[in-house]
């Protein structure tokens, strides 16, 4: 589902955030990605997204060879995958509802698929009865719920997120994690960065460890 074939990154002010780097990931895992501070854990996520692209190297996403994907193109491939970002980046002045419904519109859904579309995600994330709500009047763990929401309400095979957890206490950061877990259980596939090594111990789930831009170990857990 996702495959790293020797692919770096250099930025133009010469940093190499990535260096070499190569794995593969099948549908339906749950795989984290963790380091140090700038070791390139959302480098990596930014350029399964499309946001960089690669200095050298293939990358292959949802059976799309990322490299053939023109600029006109990123918005489509945008659409199978489910972006999560820490700081939410909720539009504050629609409903949860209408952050949630957003991706769909943007993809021209029928106007009836969109509020059941809306509303199942909103149900699997314990946020239903909120639709109606503002941004703003909820927590922070809410509103990262909403986040998640957004991401999934197209059904995308992708996963992506970018230290999800990083503004939560202990408690919602596993509730957070165990969300994903799910989705994992349905066929979706799902990669998480996070610095939170308690957390992802705890999980219990496959972590590619980065050390400056270098893939150092990928941790596979025992199976129970």
């Amino acid at each position: 589902m996702i495959t790293f074939d020797k692919v770096s990154k250099r930025y133009a002010s010469g940093q190499d955030a990535l260096a070499e780097l190569s794995f593969e990931i099948g549908a339906g895992e749950v795989v984290f990605v963790t380091g140090h501070s700038g070791a390139g854990k959302s480098t990596l996520l930014k350029l399964i997204g499309l946001v960089e692209r690669p200095t050298r190297g293939q990358i292959v996403v949802n059976h799309a060879q990322l490299a053939n994907v023109r600029r006109r193109g990123i918005p489509q491939l945008r659409r199978h995958i489910g972006m999560v970002f820490q700081d939410h980046r909720l539009l504050t002045d629609r409903t949860v509802f209408d952050n949630v419904a957003l991706p769909l519109i943007i993809a021209g859904t029928a106007r009836e698929e969109i509020g059941k579309r809306v509303r199942a995600a909103l149900d699997k994330v314990g946020l239903l009865a909120k639709e109606k709500a503002s941004p703003v009047a909820l927590s922070a763990g809410e509103q990262q719920r909403v986040g998640i929401a957004r991401a999934i309400v197209g059904k995308p095979p992708v996963i992506i997120a970018d230290e999800p957890t990083g503004n939560l206490d202990p408690q919602l950061s596993a509730e957070i994690m165990n969300l994903f877990a799910e989705f994992g259980a349905v066929g979706t596939t799902v990669l998480i960065a996070s610095h939170d090594l308690h957390l992802i111990k705890r999980i219990g789930k496959r972590a590619l460890v980065l050390d400056h831009g270098r893939l150092v170990d990928d941790y596979r857990p025992a199976p129970p």
